[in-house]
C-alpha cells in the first residue's frame, strides 16, 4: 500500500474555527469570539505546519484549502505565514491550487488583494442565495448586492473563483430555484456548489425542525425535481457536474476537493481538522481537537491533534468507495481491489447495472446520474462486510 499515496494527488486543509455569526444550518466546527489575536493563531497554525510536514517530507503539495469558520476573516499575513511554513518541507506544484472561502461581507472583501499577494489564487464564496429573504432566514450577514459587488471584485482580484448556493430552502418552489440558478449562471462563473439544504443535529434548524417551527420544507419528490433542473441547467451552461453537488467548466473543477475524492492524501490543520497521511507506508487517520483554546494549549505542548490512527486496507477500500463514487471519474476497480484484498460482489454489480444505477468498465467502476439520487444505498449495497 504504500505505492499508493502517489494516487489521488497530495493537499493541505487549514481549518479556521471563528466567525461572525453562527449559521442556523451549519454544522461545522465554527466559533463566535470578539477578539482574535491573529499573531498567535498565526504562529500556532504555521507550527503545526511544519510538525506535519515533518512526518511526511519532501511530497509534492498540489493545493493548499483554507476553510472554516470564515477564513475570510483571517488577516492577509496570517495567510502568509502559514504559507510559508508550508513551503519549508514540502515541494509545491508549478500549478498550485491555494483557495479561501470567503463570505461577502465588505470587511472582508477589502483583504482580498492582501490574500492575493500572500498566495492565494482561488476564492470559494459563501453566498448560499440570490433572495434577500432567503438569506435572512438562512442567518447570512450579507445582503444579494454585497455577494454580487464580492463576485465582482473576486473575478477582478483572483484567476478563479467559485460560489456556494443551497436550494430546496424553505417556500422556495421548482420554478424559484430554476429562476435563481439561470441568473447565477449568468454572472459567467466557472465553478459552483450546489448543495440541497439538509437538517442536521445539532443546529438551530434541527431545533426548530423538532419543535415544529421549520415550515414549508420541499418535499422529497420536489427536491430530486429541483436536482434535476440543476443537471440539466448546469450542464447547458456549459458546466457539467462532476461530483454530486459541484458543477464546473473543464479545466476549473476543484482540485482540493479532488485530491479527497480520489481518496488522495491531506494534511489537516487547524480545530477540528481530518487529514489521511501515509508514513512510512502506512496510512493514517489524523483529527485535531475542536475547542480553538484546547487546540491552542495541545499545539503549544507539541501536537494539534487527539487522533492518529492506523487505517487498515478494509478501511482505505471503504473510504475510497465511498468518495470515490462521489465522481464522474469513479474509482479504479485495481486500486480498490488492493485496498480491500477482494473484488466488489459480481452479483450485486450486474443487479445494479440492471437497474441503471451503476456503470463498470475493465479498469473503473462509477454510478450513472440516475444513481446518483440514491447514492448512499448503491454505497450501502456495494460495500463488502
Amino acid at each position: 500500500m504504500a505505492e499508493d499515496s502517489k494516487n489521488g494527488g497530495f493537499g493541505l486543509y487549514v481549518h479556521w474555527p471563528f466567525c461572525e455569526a453562527k449559521c442556523p444550518y451549519c454544522d461545522f466546527n465554527s466559533h463566535v469570539t470578539r477578539s482574535i489575536d491573529q499573531t498567535v493563531w498565526a504562529n500556532a497554525l504555521a507550527q503545526e505546519v511544519r510538525r506535519v510536514s515533518e512526518l511526511v517530507p519532501g511530497r509534492v503539495l498540489n493545493s493548499i484549502f483554507f476553510g472554516g469558520g470564515t477564513p475570510s476573516l483571517m488577516a492577509p499575513e496570517t495567510v502568509r505565514t502559514v504559507l510559508e511554513a508550508a513551503r519549508e518541507n514540502w515541494l509545491w506544484a508549478n500549478d498550485i491550487e491555494i483557495t479561501l472561502e470567503a463570505n461577502p461581507r465588505s470587511v472582508e472583501m477589502a483583504r482580498f488583494g492582501g490574500y492575493a499577494d500572500a498566495g492565494v489564487n482561488r476564492v470559494s464564496l459563501g453566498v448560499q442565495a440570490l433572495r434577500a429573504d432567503d438569506l435572512r432566514r438562512l442567518g447570512r450577514l450579507h445582503d444579494v448586492d454585497e455577494a454580487r459587488k464580492a463576485f465582482e471584485i473576486a473575478r477582478s482580484v483572483f484567476g478563479r473563483v467559485s460560489f456556494d448556493l443551497i436550494y430546496a430552502r424553505q417556500g422556495q418552489s421548482l420554478a424559484d430555484w430554476e429562476a435563481e440558478l439561470t441568473e447565477a449562471l449568468s454572472l459567467s462563473v466557472d465553478h459552483l456548489s450546489l448543495y440541497q439544504l439538509t437538517i442536521e443535529k445539532g443546529t438551530a434548524f434541527w431545533d426548530r425542525a423538532k419543535a415544529g417551527k421549520l415550515r414549508d420544507l420541499p418535499s422529497d419528490d420536489l427536491a430530486a425535481d429541483m436536482y434535476d433542473v440543476t443537471q440539466e441547467l448546469c450542464a447547458k451552461a456549459g458546466l457539467p457536474a462532476y461530483e454530486v453537488s459541484n458543477h464546473a467548466r473543464p479545466g476549473a473543477e476543484s482540485r482540493h476537493n479532488l485530491i479527497y475524492w480520489r481518496y488522495g492524501d491531506y494534511a489537516g490543520v487547524g480545530p477540528g481538522a481530518h487529514g489521511r497521511l501515509t508514513v512510512s507506508g502506512q496510512k493514517y487517520a489524523t483529527v485535531a481537537a475542536s475547542a480553538p483554546g484546547d487546540w491552542l494549549a495541545r499545539v503549544k505542548a507539541g501536537s494539534g491533534d487527539t487522533v492518529f490512527d492506523a487505517v487498515s486496507g478494509g478501511d482505505q477500500g471503504g473510504e475510497y468507495l465511498m468518495m470515490g463514487l462521489r465522481i464522474n471519474e469513479g474509482v479504479n476497480r485495481d486500486r480498490l481491489y488492493q485496498m480491500m484484498g477482494q473484488h466488489l460482489d459480481p452479483d450485486t454489480i450486474k443487479g445494479l447495472m440492471d437497474l441503471g444505477l451503476i456503470w463498470q468498465t475493465e479498469t473503473a467502476l462509477g454510478v450513472t446520474p440516475k444513481g446518483r439520487l440514491v447514492l448512499n444505498s448503491v454505497i450501502a449495497e456495494l460495500m463488502p462486510e
